[in-house]
């Protein structure tokens, strides 16, 4: 079997700090390398893969921003394409654009749905419903209006994550600086709780930022900026907690599987995928309030971590995923 694993190129993939879909789209390639299965990645020219690496591109848009990114992704989509006979089956992770090929050419092609940008991007979705082939990464995450084959939970490495027994005092945050992920609410739950909390990640909306984050840093909110593997790992693991008060339907939550998988419960507002990720009251608490994640904090003692590392890696490991997909490119080369 050959795959054709297609990436973004917002970021390198792997991601050096952010990019999601960059991260999942280099776990699939990296386990179909391991299982012995002969893969291209599609992404950009500074990507890590034991696969073959093919690009057009250098570098990712959002990490060079002189390019444009629109050009960037159609000579990227299409450099695929052009080549798609040369592969027995096409996993897409780049959203609905590579759809608008599909019908284009022989090679079916299965589409990772990594969330709904807008509603408006539906209509694309919908036109290909019959050829598309499409997986939603939680039960959560699905539109009325398409056609799924299944739901295939992303899927991390874990030997990337070390279980840590003791934790330290400190709450996290760990993700965007953005209204959506509720770094304000995390703030606020800390400062209520008189815990320390550690924020890291991306400055996505910088307004928000000055406005609901600066003005409360201090010895006990620290603010340290985005957290690469390593560090992700450590800070992860050594928290009391991840606080991951949403104000969005968050379509699966990488930094929930991950802080688990490391023994670390979480503390999530119910919204989304959280209770598909969250086994609430056994592996951290769903909470609709700041003021109720304030009363979960005084619980936590309650969570056994080692309970936490044995459901993440039970769900949320690499190879679950690579079975699951196998499963389906199976399915679907029996089909077409």
């Amino acid at each position: 079997m050959k795959v054709a694993v297609l990436a973004p190129v917002a970021w390198r993939t792997p991601p050096r700090h952010y990019g999601p879909w960059e991260q999942i789209a280099s776990n699939i390639a990296e386990g179909l390398v391991k299982l012995g299965i002969e893969v291209t990645l599609f992404a950009t020219g500074d990507s890590i893969t034991g696969g073959k690496l093919d690009a057009v591109c250098e570098t990712g848009y959002e990490e060079d921003r002189s390019q444009d990114a629109k050009v960037l992704e159609c000579l990227h989509i299409s450099n695929l394409m052009e080549k798609a006979a040369e592969f027995d089956i096409i996993h897409n992770n780049f959203d609905f654009l590579p759809l608008t090929y599909s019908a284009l050419i022989k090679t079916p092609m299965i589409t990772t749905i990594h969330g709904f940008s807008s509603p408006r991007i539906i209509p694309v979705y919908k036109k290909y419903n019959d050829i598309g082939h499409y997986v939603s990464i939680s039960n959560s995450d699905r539109s009325p209006d398409l056609n799924y084959l299944a739901t295939v939970y992303n899927g991390l490495d874990t030997r990337d994550f070390q279980f840590y027994e003791e934790p330290d005092d400190y709450l996290v945050y760990f993700g965007r600086i953005h209204p959506d992920k509720g770094t304000a609410e995390a703030i606020e739950i800390a400062k209520k709780s008189k815990r320390r909390l550690l924020i890291a990640g991306i400055i996505q909306d910088k307004n928000y930022y000055r406005e609901k984050v600066e003005p409360f840093l201090s010895d006990q909110i620290q603010y340290i900026g985005h957290a690469g593997p390593d560090k992700r790992r450590e800070l992860l693991g050594k928290a009391y907690a991840l606080l991951h008060p949403i104000s969005f339907n968050e379509p699966f939550g990488m930094s929930v599987a991950e802080a688990m998988l490391c023994g670390t419960p979480v503390i999530a507002f119910n919204k989304g995928s959280m209770p598909e990720l969250i086994k609430d009251g056994q592996t951290g608490f769903l909470v609709d309030t700041v003021d109720e994640a304030v009363n979960a904090v005084e619980w936590l003692d309650q969570i056994s971590r080692a309970d936490c590392h044995d459901w993440a890696n039970s769900q949320f490991s690499c190879d679950k995923m690579m079975g699951d997909y196998l499963r389906l490119y199976e399915q679907i080369l029996n089909i077409v």
